[in-house]
């Protein structure tokens, strides 16, 4: 039994590589299913394509031969049409242990851009789904995938390494907006700025319902276009002041070189709004607002990017710390993997071999026995136990012989090599 894992992902391929090696759609990897089986209907394949990574996992239950890396290499070469020394350069293969490790790692996150990040587990399972809906799975990548799925619970249960927001827009809105308000559907949200920053905060506020959201931005095109995206409305920039007093949240990434709101403009605009609670996110670098203005009143809430990144390396921090425990989680599932994949591939051959050499070990007891009647039982036991450890003795060597390379991957050859030697049928 094989298993083998070629990987282009952010780690080692930039964004045209994996664009490029890509399988973008179902219908795509429907296609690539029914040409693996062409190709190599004897195994298994499952293909994992996001964003960060390009993955195909494929395993057999055939000689070592039957398969390799370079087979994996050509398919992904030919069905894209792309010539493989443009992309060997950017891509790892494992085989064996390493392979089912690399699995664990990326399944429960370790080998994300953002350690913890809970989408890779979907995304795996996805994978595996339209895989089956293939006919592509075999027994080998069914109970792959199921561990690893079961590998990634244990991760969460057991560490804390998916706790803590660590992006900006993640800790603005989850950790520090639901420190000042219980609920976002009824609240008023004012951008200033069109941004990136801009973009990924409204994506959290919008997944919390956020109410009114109302974009102001001096390019008034590029305000339409976010505000469009997030069923907002836009504005004038001389309507500020008005969406200033009137705004529970305030998002603001302009990116101007001085202070946009100052103290006493916002002192002017909080005696028009009734001095409730107000959520300021200044984003800007250097700073939009003035960072007097928290002190006006009690209900002035302000984050800028410093106190907001300070809180996010905290949390970068707490997750860092539980990667220990998820690697012990890791490696002990992957030894109880691999133990069951060696128990697979070397039981039979193994236990016919016991079983032949404790009959030729029995029958030559019973001989000895038969000349020497006189023996009493205490002596015939001794005997046999000597045989016994002599048997065992003889065997332990090429088991564990058989117990390191199954580590690596199935050991046909010396499988092969065992039934020649001691005549082992089938």
């Amino acid at each position: 039994m094989n298993v083998f894992v070629l990987s282009c992902n952010h780690h080692h391929a930039g964004l045209e590589v994996r664009e490029k090696l890509a399988f973008a759609s179902e219908d795509q990897l429907t296609q690539a299913y029914a040409d693996w089986r062409k190709q190599h209907p004897d195994s298994e394949l499952v293909l994992l394509s996001t964003c960060n990574r390009v993955e195909v996992y494929a395993a057999t239950d055939q000689e070592s031969g039957a398969l390799s890396a370079q087979h994996i290499s050509d398919f992904v070469s030919q069905f894209h049409n792309v010539p493989s020394d443009e992309f060997t350069g950017s891509v790892l293969s494992h085989h064996g242990q390493k392979a089912v490790e690399h699995l664990f790692d990326v399944v429960c996150s370790l080998d994300s851009m953002v350690l913890g990040e809970p989408q890779i587990v979907t995304q795996v399972k996805d994978a595996y789904r339209i895989a089956r809906e293939n006919d592509s799975c075999g027994p080998l990548t069914n109970i792959l995938f199921q561990r690893a799925l079961e590998v990634s619970a244990r991760v969460r249960t057991n560490t804390r390494l998916s706790e803590g927001r660590v992006s900006i827009a993640s800790v603005a809105v989850g950790d520090f907006g639901r420190e000042i308000f219980n609920r976002f559907d009824n609240k008023t949200v004012l951008v200033i700025g069109a941004g990136e920053m801009a973009e990924e905060t409204l994506r959290y506020l919008k997944d919390e319902n956020a109410g009114r959201i109302v974009v102001i931005n001096r390019n008034r095109e590029r305000a339409e276009a976010l505000a469009n995206a997030f069923g907002g409305a836009t504005d004038s920039f001389d309507q500020l002041d008005k969406w200033l007093a009137a705004a529970d949240i305030i998002v603001s990434t302009t990116g101007a070189t001085d202070t946009l709101i100052d103290h006493d403009r916002f002192a002017r605009i909080r005696k028009n709004a009734d001095r409730k609670p107000v959520f300021i996110l200044d984003l800007g670098a250097p700073r939009d607002f003035a960072p007097s203005i928290a002190d006006i009143d009690d209900n002035i809430f302000l984050y800028d990017i410093d106190a907001l990144e300070e809180k996010c390396e905290q949390n970068r921090a707490m997750r860092v710390s539980e990667i220990k425990q998820a690697r012990k989680i890791i490696l002990e599932a992957t030894e109880h993997f691999m133990h069951g994949v060696y128990h697979r591939a070397t039981g039979p051959v193994i236990q016919r071999l016991r079983e032949q050499l404790t009959d030729i070990s029995q029958t030559e007891i019973d001989i000895l026995f038969r000349r020497l009647p006189d023996l009493d039982d205490e002596q015939r036991s001794a005997i046999e136990k000597t045989v016994h450890r002599i048997v065992n003795k003889v065997l332990h060597p090429p088991l564990e012989t058989l117990k390191v390379e199954a580590k690596a991957g199935t050991p046909h050859s010396l499988l092969d090599a065992m039934k020649r030697l001691f005549h082992l049928g089938e």
